[in-house]
């Protein structure tokens, strides 16, 4: 059996966080369609577009350590997603819907921004500066968007969800 070095688990963790992001993708436009809120739907939809970018710079960190850009099945996202299609299925027509999806919206960022931290902090280690420039912006994108999905949530919609349908 292969020694299992930080190298080794940064790679792993690497490849789990491509597969949630590229899961991440196809996602957001299901939550866009399902938001009630303008807002929400925005940010949905400019969430997208990130991601995209953040898959980008993920394939040059493949390349950094000379390694294919594959996924492995990542099960916390699979949870995490599916939660989220629970809350639209359950919560559909309801005006809690959009404070739902905005939960589940951020447990998927929290989930990215441990992920991204933990993988900046090991290229750090490693010596791998251009692997942590890229990492690092993403996670800089991740915080920001877990701001702004607080910002729509205090700004309307959480007290919306108050009001019955």
């Amino acid at each position: 059996m292969a020694e299992k070095t930080l190298q080794t688990l940064f790679h792993d963790t690497l490849r789990d966080i491509y597969y949630a992001e590229r899961k991440i993708l196809k996602s957001l436009p299901k939550m866009a369609r399902a938001a009630q809120s303008p807002e929400l739907k925005a940010a949905f939809e400019k969430h997208r577009e990130q991601t995209e970018g953040q898959i980008e710079r993920l394939q040059q960190v493949f390349e950094i350590i000379g390694k294919p850009a594959r996924g492995k099945t990542c099960d916390a996202i699979e949870g995490i997603l599916g939660e989220g299609d629970e809350i639209t299925e359950e919560y559909k027509d309801t005006a809690a819907l959009d404070a739902g999806l905005l939960a589940a919206a951020q447990a998927v960022e929290h989930y990215e921004i441990t992920r991204y931290g933990t993988l900046k902090r090991w290229a750090q280690v490693m010596g791998l500066k251009d692997a942590v420039k890229l990492l690092d912006e993403t996670l800089q994108e991740e915080s920001q968007t877990d701001e702004d999905l607080t910002a729509i949530a205090d700004s309307a919609v959480n007290a919306g969800a108050l009001q019955p349908a």
